[in-house]
């Protein structure tokens, strides 16, 4: 082996590159890097300054509005009102109109209808919207859509049609435009009105499927904007002068505050929706309008390719691993607040001047990642060199007790002394058949990423003392070295956590983690030598905490523990009575208990703790059938719940013995 691949720099700088390309390539790939890569979409516009173009006016079918033109709350409004409006438009020579209304039912008035049909079909530049709906899955797998277009009237004697549909990100925010394929029966209305006015981008049919990102020039309402009233009531002290609409692009449409108008009222958080809180949402016509602009002054932003995403990454990755890694904690933190600048300010001038946008943050990611990392590895290996003893130590024993041993030289002398502890054992369920033909090197790596979330997220956590690791189990207890009044309490909010951990997979499957707690009295100690610390803990009550988590296969449950511990909480966690058991190399019964969550979960359960207890009552009172109906009540409200399982099954054992005079309900068990 070579001396490069010995320096311990270069092993830092690898580990460091794998963390933070992995870490940045995470977030790119997986949905739980949707956030990151949306506010980097985001963040730009709060520098941008805002654009106010004024060859588009909006004009709305606002409040006042509704209470000027007198329109009712609960029917369309007369459409007298709308070929009202088309006609100023026309004689003041608008370039187009947009109506982002769907004028999909005849109107109260048949004259006003017929009103309308003539303005459209007098003006010539009028588009109309198309209501477009999700309506089912077709056989490519696709979503097909279902459109619901103008009546015949209108949509006969428009300039065209444009349909209604927005594509918000699965956080509703408005961030990408709206494909126009070539396919689609009906364009988007942005698209059809570029279209209309000429725009250079609409000349090649096969230019309206590509991916584009909206541009917004500002918050909703930076695009000039104008009552619906002031358009048509030319006698209105707040009327709009004469030739106001001269040579503009008009889109018409509503917002969410006209209430029962009878037209669409639809808003969507854009970017600036984020520090914008008066006027948060845009509109769905003025977010149309946008789009129209980005086409028509070929603005709109773009998004690097996958393929360059991904190759960024690694490149940067690469870069913060291997290079921060290669100095101090200080320095490396200087470097990394400058790069991280350096990307924002580079992100920033792509996104402004290039109109190219990529998920920058990811990169912030991946460098304070590699910081986090360089930082670690460092201070482990100062910590190497000038504290050999104690790293020796945290090799296999917890922070606060390598801390007592460092401090107190006298606790590795051997001996022991008799403590109550609270004792937690866990196993990984089916390992060997999980494990089984794995390569050793991955299964260590996966091991190790379990024990660390198992040690530094749960145990440690708590303040818990990892005494060993047997395989793939775990055994830690709480009260010791240092005494904890709480320590029940503690061990159990570490299995809780334990459990609730995000999901670990490992070959393919899923890593389900069993754990026993008990409270009892044990030798605890350092049962080694002064050269070799082995502080463990020995006795009868260990031995009971491990049969509690070899308990769970056969119940079909997660944590339990028993009696001992469950007084010990006093009640200030959520657990179910599972009933007394007598486990093999136990003469005495024990008193076994689930333990559920915390106790504001405990409405989620009660219904089935409920029935579960009723059921294990008639149970120790031998009324079998009843037991058993009640146990299947049980599985009606929790068909998974695994002691109703075990019971059944139990119970169908017990109907062709006779039960001792002297039974009180325990449940033998003969296998460990």
């Amino acid at each position: 082996m070579g001396q490069g691949a010995q320096n311990p720099l270069w092993r830092g700088g690898g580990i460091g590159a794998v963390l933070a390309v992995g870490v940045g390539l995470a977030f790119l790939l997986f949905k739980f890097g949707l956030g990151l890569v949306h506010l980097s979409y985001d963040l730009p516009f709060a520098l941008k300054p805002i654009v106010q173009p004024q060859d588009v006016v909006m004009v709305y079918l606002d409040d006042d509005s509704h209470k000027e033109l007198n329109q009712p709350y609960n029917a369309p409004w007369d459409r007298a009102l709308h070929a009202q409006l088309i006609d100023r438009l026309t004689a003041e020579g608008a370039r187009a109109v947009l109506f982002d209304i769907v004028f999909s039912d005849a109107g109260p008035s048949a004259a006003a209808d017929a009103d309308l049909a003539r303005a459209i079909k007098t003006s010539g530049k009028v588009v109309l919207a198309v209501d477009c709906v999700p309506a089912a899955y077709g056989v490519d797998g696709a979503l097909a859509k279902q459109f619901t277009p103008p009546q015949p009237l209108f949509s006969d004697v428009a300039a065209d049609l444009g349909s209604a549909e927005v594509n918000p990100d699965d956080d509703l925010v408005m961030r990408q435009h709206i494909p126009s394929s070539p396919d689609d029966p009906v364009a988007g209305e942005s698209w059809v009105m570029a279209r209309l006015v000429g725009a250079e981008v609409t000349k090649n049919p096969a230019n309206s499927d590509r991916e584009r990102w909206r541009n917004f020039y500002g918050p909703a309402a930076t695009l000039p904007n104008v009552s619906f009233y002031r358009a048509v009531l030319t006698n209105h002290p707040a009327a709009l002068p004469p030739g106001y609409f001269s040579n503009k692009v008009v889109f018409v449409g509503a917002r969410l505050l006209t209430k029962f108008g009878g037209q669409r009222k639809d808003e969507f958080p854009t970017p600036h929706s984020r520090w914008t809180k008066q006027v948060s949402f845009m509109p769905g016509a003025e977010i149309h309008a946008m789009q129209f602009l980005n086409l028509t002054r070929g603005d709109w932003l773009h998004r690097l390719p996958k393929w360059a995403e991904l190759a960024a990454l690694v490149l940067a990755g690469a870069l913060a691993g291997f290079g921060l890694v290669r100095f101090r904690p200080i320095m490396a933190t200087g470097i990394a607040v400058l790069a991280a600048l350096a990307v924002s300010v580079l992100a920033y001038v792509s996104f402004a001047h290039w109109l190219v946008w990529f998920p920058w943050l990811l990169v912030l990611v991946q460098i304070f990642a590699a910081l986090a990392w360089a930082v670690v590895f460092n201070s482990v290996q100062l910590y190497v060199q000038n504290k050999l003893f104690e790293k020796s130590l945290e090799m296999y024993l917890s922070p606060k007790l390598v801390k007592k041993f460092a401090a107190n030289k006298d606790l590795l002398q051997p001996g022991a002394k008799k403590e109550t502890l609270t004792i937690l054992f866990s196993d990984i369920a089916g390992f060997t058949t999980i494990s089984e033909g794995m390569d050793s090197d991955e299964l260590a790596k996966h091991m190790n990423s379990y024990f660390q979330s198992a040690v530094s997220d749960c145990i440690h956590h708590t303040d818990g003392t990892i005494v060993k690791y047997i395989g793939d189990a775990i055994f830690a207890f709480w009260n010791a070295p240092e005494p904890q009044s709480d320590h029940a309490v503690r061990a159990c909010e570490a299995a809780l956590r334990f459990r609730d951990q995000p999901p670990q997979f490992m070959n393919g499957q899923q890593l389900i983690t069993r754990i026993g707690l008990h409270t009892g009295v044990a030798n605890v100690g350092n049962f080694g030598s002064t050269t070799r610390v082995d502080y463990t803990a020995l006795g009868e009550n260990i031995n009971l905490a491990s049969r509690m988590e070899g308990l769970n296969k056969y119940l079909g449950t997660e944590v339990l523990i028993t009696g001992d511990t469950h007084a010990e909480i006093g009640g200030k966690l959520l657990t179910r009575f599972l009933g007394d058991f007598r486990l093999k190399g136990f003469e005495r019964t024990v008193a076994v208990h689930e333990l559920a969550g915390k106790l504001d979960q405990a409405e989620a359960f009660r219904a089935a703790h409920k029935a579960f207890a009723a059921a294990l009552a008639l149970f120790r009172e031998k009324k079998i059938a009843e037991a058993e109906a009640a146990f299947r009540r049980v599985l009606e409200l929790a068909p998974s719940d695994g002691p109703a399982k075990f019971y059944l099954k139990h119970l169908a054992e017990l109907r062709d013995q006779p039960l001792p005079a002297d039974w009180s309900g325990e449940v033998e068990l003969k296998e460990k």
